[in-house]
């Protein structure tokens, strides 16, 4: 007997102590689900600050003002007097094509048009002898001495001869257009530099045989450029080149020259697009933006890369909020909408007809786009209307009037965390000690 009330205390025991976990459980359970998680965020005041709107694009730099020369005539080069880096002026011999064959071809032109002279000389003494015969023929027939048929056969003579003339000087005038045009080929066997400026690229040697722009294209010969007035070639996104206009300041960053900054000014936007990628998932469309550089105390070279701050517009003492404060959020919705007029009278059909209507609502309805600022520990949802933005802050044109706390971190906080009225705990000491924002 003894033994059996033992085992039976202890089993009590067990599972008055298995009973006591339990309870334990369920009101850790019960409890700890009614608490509410606390985000841990970090806050910057709106403040009024002057800010510019920047488009950032990479390109080359090029001269402004550059010639490509290339030939109008074929032929050998038999004449190279300057090489790549020559300073030139205009008119400056660049280069001479061997001119044998343009020279017997204007001889044998100039010898067709003595010909032809020759000829037309001869036409004219002719049709001043039948003329004269015609004259005294017509003045016979008037006094009745010369019959019908003297009369027409001289008439047709003289016509003939008249003809005559005018072919020989038709002969005449194509000989002359002929040697015109010969004597203009073999001047551009010579070819003279269009500008004042410098040989930047040099791609023939002499000696070689080059084609004129009557094959294809011609050969590109050698490029005559200015050196002092240079300009940066940039491509900018569709959606950016819309926000510059011709005028616009510019700060250019050019890689051989980590240590300066160049100032320049657009001069020119595209008109048109500049497609890469058509038909993939990779399609990008650019347009070219042409940006003058004033004053380079630095010999710039063609083809160097460079960098395009451009100032698209600035903003004076307006309230801005850092970039990565700005979010958006689904507006909410009511659950369900009642009719306190008379909601006995309600119909099913109007129910039915609510139901259908509600998924319409929901797919046109758009998030709101806002800033979420502190408020006596918990989070607000503020809806803002916002400008132009640089690097670090954008512009709140409604929405706020300056000296809020608005929540500038963390990002996952921002961007996914935060609802309407969530509890938060400010800790702005990362972003004092300059510690990374997680």
């Amino acid at each position: 007997m003894a033994n059996g009330k033992k085992k039976s205390k202890k089993k009590i025991i067990v599972l008055s102590i298995i009973g006591a976990l339990v309870l334990i459980i369920a009101g850790l359970v019960i409890f700890g689900g009614n608490k509410e998680d606390i985000v841990l965020v970090q806050t910057e005041k709106a403040s009024k600050r002057t800010i510019t709107q920047v488009v950032s694009a990479t390109g080359k730099i090029q001269p402004e003002f550059k010639v490509v020369i290339t030939p109008e005539v074929s032929g050998e080069i038999v004449a190279l007097p300057v090489k790549e880096g020559d300073r030139v002026t205009k008119g400056t011999l660049l280069l001479k094509i061997k001119q044998n064959t343009y020279l017997a071809q204007r001889e044998r032109v100039a010898a067709n048009l003595a010909s032809a002279r020759s000829n037309l000389s001869i036409q004219k003494i002719q049709m001043n002898k039948i003329e004269s015969d015609f004259n005294r023929v017509r003045e016979l027939y008037g006094k009745g001495l010369s019959s019908d048929a003297e009369i027409e056969a001289i008439r047709a003579q003289y016509e003939t001869t008249k003809a005559q003339v005018q072919s020989a000087e038709a002969s005449v005038q194509q000989a002359e257009a002929s040697l015109k045009e010969a004597s203009e080929q073999l001047a551009k066997t010579t070819i003279l530099s269009p500008m004042d400026g410098i040989v930047s690229q040099l791609n023939v040697k002499s000696g070689e045989r080059i084609l004129g722009t009557g094959f294809t294209q011609g050969s590109n010969l050698m490029t005559v450029a200015d050196l002092k007035k240079m300009e940066v070639v940039v491509e900018v996104d569709e959606n950016d080149v819309v926000l510059i206009s011709v005028g616009d300041t510019a700060k250019i960053d050019v890689d051989a020259y980590p240590d300066k900054k160049f100032t320049a000014v657009v001069y020119e936007i595209g008109n048109t697009a500049k497609a890469k990628g058509l038909g993939t998932q990779e399609e990008v469309v650019n347009f070219e933006v042409k940006i003058r550089i004033l004053n380079s105390e630095v010999a710039l070279k063609p083809g160097m890369s460079a960098n395009a701050d451009i100032q698209t517009e600035t903003r004076i003492d307006v309230v801005t909020v850092p970039i990565q404060s700005v979010t958006t959020r689904m507006p909410k919705k009511d659950i369900a909408e009642k009719d306190d007029s008379n909601p006995a009278e309600e119909s099913a059909s109007s129910d039915k007809q609510s139901n259908a209507n509600a998924p319409l609502r929901g797919k046109n309805e758009k998030p709101s786009e806002g800033v979420f600022i502190v408020q006596e520990g918990k989070a607000k949802f503020l809806k803002v209307k916002t400008g132009i933005s640089d690097d670090t802050y954008i512009e709140i044109k409604e929405g706020l009037k300056g000296e809020e706390e608005v929540v500038s971190g963390s990002y996952r906080a921002i961007s996914r965390e935060l609802q309407e009225d969530s509890k938060v705990r400010v800790d702005n000491t990362q972003k004092r000690s300059g510690q990374k924002e997680s």
